[in-house]
């Protein structure tokens, strides 16, 4: 699995002129699966969104995570994230996992986020997504696991 993590002031995801996903501070995370990912790979996503240290202490230094904050993180399912760009001039989306196995672990990583305490928005799978983010910092990091 492989994330966009953005540390943000605030974030919507809106589909057909509706927002149906919105936080305030905290972090805005596409999320893109590939073929051989699995259950366990989306619980360890889940753990180290979670406990990612990129938001700012007292001192201004990136030392706290999002679990010690707001606890706020808006999910967006995004496959393109596995686009491949090493020949011509289109992306391939070979390596990108079919909706049928993905959205399952991106359920997955949203339902463990939860357990541990986040509060989640998310996007609609299978749906046009625009998203609207204030990237805080800006502070953006990628995460593979």
């Amino acid at each position: 699995m492989r994330a966009v993590v953005q540390r943000v002031s605030g974030a919507t995801v809106t589909v057909g002129g509706e927002v149906v996903g919105a936080i305030g501070v905290g972090l805005c995370v596409l999320v893109g699966v590939t073929h051989d990912d699995d259950a366990a790979k989306a619980a360890k996503l889940a753990e180290r969104l979670w406990h990612l240290r990129i938001v700012d202490d007292d001192a201004g230094v990136m030392n706290r995570s999002v679990a010690d904050t707001t606890g706020e993180i808006l999910v967006v399912s995004q496959f393109t994230l596995y686009g491949e760009t090493g020949r011509g001039r289109r992306p391939s989306w070979i390596a990108a996992a079919r909706p049928e196995h993905a959205e399952p672990l991106v359920s997955a990583v949203v339902d463990r986020l939860r357990e541990l305490g986040a509060s989640v928005a998310t996007g609609r799978f299978r749906t046009e997504m625009q998203v609207a983010l204030v990237n805080d910092g800006p502070v953006t990091v990628l995460i593979d696991v």
